[in-house]
């Protein structure tokens, strides 16, 4: 049985400005990217209200798999079989994850990864999650096409390197947490930039997400 997805934000809300939305910043690590074998194993939350990080609102829960984490997982996320094996299982943690993310935006960094396994733990089709999730390494490429800064490598977009550019602190990398702080600093970064050019609502920061 699917479990019960999170409440969607209120579709007028679309329409507001992003200060005054509920957002989260959502990161989730995982076994590997095989949607048919690969779960979730660590997510981490941050919340964002009134434009501001809310740090009291943080979660971060390592996940028990039902399959180990594949040996190309290991050594990005340093987190192993054994790790995890006193951590709960996910349907033990799902309510945290569903109450973090219920009736807010969602924040992602290269977002279809985190969609992807959203559908996986919630079910759902891709367009709803989409409709409600804000890819905050597209906004970051928007902001610096518009700054008319040249081309970059692929690499260039991974989530530390972007921090690194905007001075934002680079955390511990594939940390779930630290991925999500960074997210978040990140998404104020292009969301403040991209409101002084004149796309300030979530309906442009989606449309710019679609636009990729």
């Amino acid at each position: 049985m699917t479990p019960d997805r999170p409440h969607a934000p209120r579709r007028r809300s679309r329409r507001a400005g992003w200060r005054a939305a509920e957002l989260v910043a959502l990161d989730f690590e995982t076994t590997g990217l095989d949607l048919d074998r690969d779960e979730v194993i660590s997510f981490g939350l941050i919340p964002i209200l009134g434009g501001r990080i809310d740090l009291s609102g943080q979660v971060y829960e390592e996940v028990a798999p039902g399959v180990d984490p594949s040996r190309s997982s290991i050594p990005i996320h340093h987190l192993r079989a054994q790790d995890l094996a006193t951590a709960p299982a996910m349907h033990e943690v799902i309510d945290v994850l569903r109450g973090g993310l219920g009736g807010r935006f969602i924040l992602a960094w290269a977002a279809g990864v985190e969609i992807a396994f959203l559908r996986k733990v919630f079910g759902g089709g891709s367009r709803t999650w989409r409709r409600r999730t804000i890819d905050v390494r597209t906004l970051i490429m928007a902001v610096e096409r518009r700054q008319g800064d040249g081309p970059r490598r692929p690499g260039d977009y991974a989530l530390a390197a972007a921090a690194g550019r905007f001075g934002v602190p680079v955390e511990q990398a594939h940390h779930a947490l630290d991925d999500a702080f960074m997210t978040a600093e990140l998404f104020l970064v292009a969301a403040n930039a991209l409101e002084a050019r004149g796309s300030s609502s979530i309906r442009d920061l989606l449309r710019i997400t679609a636009r990729g």
